[in-house]
């Protein structure tokens, strides 16, 4: 809700907070958007260092939107170095399970 100002004001700070307890759980979506924080620098300073640590527990975890995002990282070398073959494995494991922008990005290698 505070990452969206959903029936508050938007503060990513307090966002941050909770997807950080979200996240210490174990808890992919928390991760995730712990990663999306980081990596696009809303409420702290963007870290893609940082954002991909975080990516990479979800994408471990099964959540293909973070799959997605870490073949992102790799195919433009936020973060990461460079590696359209690392890029490529993260978005066969998202379309794997049935993600569509993942399904395109493979068809077009």
């Amino acid at each position: 809700m505070y990452y969206q100002g959903s029936g508050v004001d938007q503060d990513y700070s307090e966002a941050m907070k909770w997807f950080q307890k979200a996240a210490d759980q174990g808890d992919a979506w928390g991760q995730n958007n712990l990663g999306e924080l980081y990596g696009e620098g809303k409420g702290v300073p963007k870290n893609y260092t940082e954002a991909i640590t975080w990516y990479r527990k979800a994408a471990d975890q099964g959540l293909a939107k973070a799959q997605f995002t870490l073949g992102q990282m790799y195919e433009q070398g936020f973060g990461v170095n460079q590696d359209s073959t690392e890029a490529l494995k993260w978005y066969q494991k998202a379309a794997d399970q049935g993600l569509q922008d993942a399904k395109l990005k493979v068809e077009k290698r």
